[in-house]
């Protein structure tokens, strides 16, 4: 897959529909080694498309990187076939993609977590979360919190007391791709109101801007119009949360 770009990517699919028509219907035991990976290739695009909507949009992998690292996870697994074991299936097809298909899923999923290079997480906690089939409103909760109250708790470099900071040497945030990632989950969620005042007042892609100013830009009127503005930011986090997916954020913590 290395060789593709996302202009090959018709290449390669053509490419893959050839090799799998050329390949005859037998029986799992009777491929060899290349043939049994060619086969399951499918497969392995399957999967990654279940991670495409949140990890592509987020930039951290494109479908094709995806693709990529499920297919080296399939070539590990390939070796791994235990063929007694598979002998004594009833369904040896559904057994050798549910095997198949949890060694590609980990590889894609691992990748992931190295490449976002943003908050990180023990795997072991993560598979954990997993388990609870992303369900769990905390989690969503949890990444709000910690975007935006990170955001509002930057010291300022200016302030006086900033000589008393304990200067962080852990990896910085990708703060471009980060933005890039909540306003697209902004866009899809919240009124061009709410939208506006998350952006300007975490200064996503502008500069920070006060309640007052943001009241004037957006022509919120009204003599406790700034207080108006940190109610409506306050509803469009609530929003958010609500109805934002788990598996939306779960790779980002």
């Amino acid at each position: 897959m290395k060789k593709y770009n996302v202009t090959n990517y018709i290449r390669y699919k053509e490419d893959l529909d050839f090799c799998l028509s050329v390949i005859p219907d037998k029986a799992f035991k009777d491929y060899s080694r290349k043939e049994l990976i060619t086969v399951f290739l499918p497969l392995v695009e399957n999967i990654s498309r279940r991670f495409a909507t949140s990890q592509q949009a987020s930039g951290v992998m494109t479908i094709n990187d995806l693709i990529q690292e499920g297919s080296i996870g399939l070539i590990a697994a390939i070796d791994r076939i235990d063929w007694v074991s598979l002998s004594e299936s009833d369904d040896q097809e559904l057994t050798l993609k549910s095997f198949l298909g949890k060694r590609i899923r980990g590889a894609i999923r691992r990748s992931i977590d190295i490449n976002r290079g943003d908050m990180r997480i023990p795997e072991h906690k993560l598979n954990e979360i997993r388990k609870n089939s992303g369900k769990d409103r905390l989690i969503v909760e949890t990444f709000f919190n910690q975007i935006f109250l990170s955001i509002d708790n930057n010291p300022n470099v200016d302030d006086e007391n900033s000589m008393f900071q304990i200067p962080d040497n852990s990896e910085p945030y990708n703060i471009a791709l980060l933005n890039a990632y909540l306003l697209g989950i902004m866009k899809e969620h919240l009124t061009s109101k709410e939208y506006e005042v998350i952006r300007l007042s975490y200064g996503l892609d502008c500069d920070k801007m006060s309640a007052k100013d943001i009241a004037d830009k957006l022509e919120i009127n009204g003599a406790a119009s700034y207080v108006r503005v940190s109610q409506i930011k306050k509803e469009a986090i609530d929003k958010l949360v609500d109805n934002v997916p788990s598996e939306q954020v779960i790779d980002y913590l």
